[in-house]
């Protein structure tokens, strides 16, 4: 007599957050003004304006921006706000800083718009592996949203987890 195969898991209250699924689709640029400096250090404002004009802002429609300095120059704020308010009319998302803070941005603005009602008194899953780039403080933010709901936070996949919460309740 074969025994049934029970699949404990899909049957269970569990449920799964996966960051990846709401990971917003789209190129990610990171736009590095050094080249638009003076030997690489010095900000000449009448030449850098220039090239900030004579920039083809529209290829960077429908993108997310990260707009930087690789170089180790001191540069006015203004020189990034003047980058951000010409490439903002394209793009879906500026930021000053790197590709990762760009990535954090992105993510905390979408889970403060997550509806988590649904994870009330549920145990829940956090997905580990992705092949997006979730930056570990969209993590955090997850966490500080589920925490107060869920009765239970794990980390991992469902066969095999790590758990990070437990209400008291």
């Amino acid at each position: 007599m074969k025994k049934e195969i029970i699949n404990r898991v899909a049957n269970s209250k569990l449920k799964t957050f996966d960051l990846e699924e709401i990971y917003p689709e789209g190129k990610r640029v990171q736009f590095d003004i050094k080249d638009w400096l003076f030997e690489e250090i010095i900000l000449k404002e009448v030449d850098f304006r220039i090239s900030v004009k004579n920039h083809d802002w529209s290829q960077y429609k429908n993108c997310f921006v990260a707009i930087q300095c690789s170089a180790d120059a001191i540069i006015p704020s203004w020189a990034f706000m003047l980058i951000a308010a010409e490439v903002t009319p394209f793009a879906n998302k500026v930021v000053i800083g790197n590709l990762e803070l760009l990535e954090t941005v992105l993510y905390q603005e979408l889970i403060e718009f997550i509806d988590f009602e649904p994870f009330t008194d549920a145990p829940v899953i956090i997905k580990g592996c992705a092949e997006k780039p979730i930056p570990n403080s969209a993590f955090a933010f997850l966490i500080g949203k589920l925490q107060p709901l869920a009765s239970s936070i794990l980390f991992g996949e469902a066969c095999s987890t790590v758990p990070l919460y437990k209400s008291k309740k």
